[in-house]
């Protein structure tokens, strides 16, 4: 069973703290960032954010120093959905794919989307097989681009048979 889409967004989650002063690293998995200024349903307001070494560096008014940031390390940072902007033909949130069912142009139900990662050259789709004789499944990647993936919805992301073989 899918689970409902989410009415809340993760843009980041915090990786640690930097410095003494309260700022934290983060992990950002948004484009625009720095434009929203109010998370976790008002519960920390963005003062400032800027790029750095490892991440994007953030400054919380309701965090005042290293201990309070060091706390804050694996928080989620979350948005209304209502707050994002409108999607374009061909454009997807990556909370909306990770956990569809995947099935091949074929119909063979082949998994579960695990995660989504970006190394340079676009999005690339983790597929986690169905599990056999109570062994997790095995994982692969595929590249979210039209000649591996033609089509997703909300409830299921069809692959290219020729990309999800063994």
């Amino acid at each position: 069973m899918k689970a409902p889409r989410k009415a809340d967004v993760t843009l980041a989650v915090v990786i640690g703290a930097h410095g003494i002063g309260g700022e934290v690293r983060l992990k950002v998995f948004a484009e625009n960032f720095g434009s929203y200024k109010s998370f976790n349903d008002g519960a920390l307001s963005l003062k400032s954010a800027r790029n750095g070494n490892n991440g994007m560096i953030a400054r919380f008014a309701e965090v005042a120093d290293r201990n309070a940031a060091e706390a804050m390390r694996g928080t989620e940072l979350t948005v209304p959905r209502s707050s994002l902007p409108p999607l374009e033909d061909g454009e997807y949130y990556h909370t909306d794919v990770i956990g569809l069912d995947v099935v091949s142009t074929d119909g063979e139900a082949i998994g579960r989307v695990v995660a989504i990662d970006n190394f340079g050259a676009g999005d690339v789709i983790e597929i986690e097989r169905s599990p056999v004789d109570d062994k997790p499944g095995k994982r692969f990647m595929i590249p979210m681009r039209p000649e591996a993936v033609p089509e997703w919805d909300a409830d299921r992301l069809v692959v290219e048979a020729s990309f999800a073989t063994e």
